[in-house]
């Protein structure tokens, strides 16, 4: 994604404009098994599906844990018994030369590659590949060297808060501010660390507080299963929605299972732009395509018997009828009691 863009995606929602188009990120994450043919693949349903980006995981396993890290549960789940995070990882460690391929893959597809850097040193590879934002974790939001090193580049930063209180939010905001990154820059995306989200522990509506409070644009990434609750961030505002997808949830691996199918990111992507087309510019007034409909289900003041030249007009001599091409029964009160000015038949209606 180009500087500008999220620069002015930013300054809209900030300054309340109007609608804005919501960036749409299919992760990919590591369901690629490493592979990269299957990254291939995943690139490919992404860009099918109609999403802005798709993002995966950069991190080299011997910097992000130590070998007596324990798994997730939900990763213990879904791998090997007996194999350890460490080892988990590093089988899904894609090197410079795959991000390379992935990149280039990815302009052929006419889709933006993205990815998370989970140090210091994958972040540094990602800029040295042309990457122009950065996605910031959940579980990086503590991490202040991090944070700092991410903040000196000014780039624009999207920052996922799981498993984070408002106060741990506005320190991180604070860390990448003061290294050198402008507010204006810095999205946040609410979410919950569990694969997948309970429904009752989603609390949609802490997305929308975090970012009153903050006074930045913000968006969700979505761990739930299905597709309801994205949609329904779109509709509360959200400005980025970020999804885990796969291209069966019968494959292998730590997230495969809270994972959309390709058919699932499709519906995803069709309800999002279909939300965004419904919340229009929140000006009330008759849309065009219902102003055809306006003389038809409206009502005028007509006769409701043969009134003479001069009888004045009363409730027993008017009556309201479909359609409403004449004179709107909201100037009722007006009417009562003035004489008529010509003779009016049965039904017929009452002269403006």
């Amino acid at each position: 994604m180009r500087l500008e863009r999220l620069r002015t995606r930013n300054m809209v929602a900030i300054n309340g404009g109007g609608s804005v188009r919501t960036l749409i990120i299919a992760e990919a994450g590591v369901n690629h098994n490493g592979d990269i043919d299957l990254a291939r693949q995943l690139v490919d349903f992404a860009s099918q599906a109609g999403a802005d980006m798709v993002k995966f995981q950069t991190f080299k396993a011997n910097r992000l844990v130590t070998p007596t890290a324990h798994k997730a549960h939900y990763q213990a789940l879904s791998t090997d018994e007996g194999e350890t995070q460490l080892q988990m990882l590093r089988r899904l460690e894609l090197t410079h030369e795959m991000h390379a391929e992935l990149i280039a893959h990815c302009a052929k597809r006419e889709i933006t590659f993205f990815s998370t850097g989970f140090d210091t040193e994958s972040v540094d590879m990602l800029v040295g590949l042309g990457l122009e934002s950065f996605k910031v974790p959940s579980g990086e939001i503590t991490n202040l060297p991090y944070l700092r090193h991410v903040g000196s580049y000014g780039k624009p930063v999207i920052l996922s808060t799981g498993m984070s209180t408002l106060e741990e939010v506005v320190a991180a905001v604070d860390v990448l501010n003061c290294a050198g990154t402008q507010r204006k820059d810095i999205t946040v995306l609410h979410c919950s660390t569990e694969y997948p989200t309970p429904m009752a522990d989603v609390n949609l509506r802490a997305m929308v507080s975090m970012g009153q409070a903050l006074g930045l644009q913000y968006g969700y990434s979505d761990h739930t299963a299905g597709i309801e609750v994205a949609i329904a961030a779109v509709a509360l505002g959200a400005c980025i929605i970020e999804k885990h997808f796969t291209l069966s949830r019968d494959l292998p691996g730590p997230d495969h299972k809270a994972s959309l199918e390709p058919n699932e990111l499709c519906a995803m992507v069709s309800a999002i732009r279909n939300i965004e087309a419904a919340m229009g510019d929140g000006i009330k007034r008759p849309c065009s395509s219902e102003m055809k409909n306006m003389a038809v289900a409206r009502k005028s003041i007509v006769a409701a018997r043969l009134i003479q030249p001069g009888e004045l007009f009363s409730q027993d001599n008017l009556a309201v009828k479909r359609p409403g091409t004449g004179l709107s029964p909201m100037t009722w009160d007006a009417l009562i009691g003035q004489p008529a000015n010509r003779v009016y038949a049965v039904d017929e209606l009452i002269d403006p």
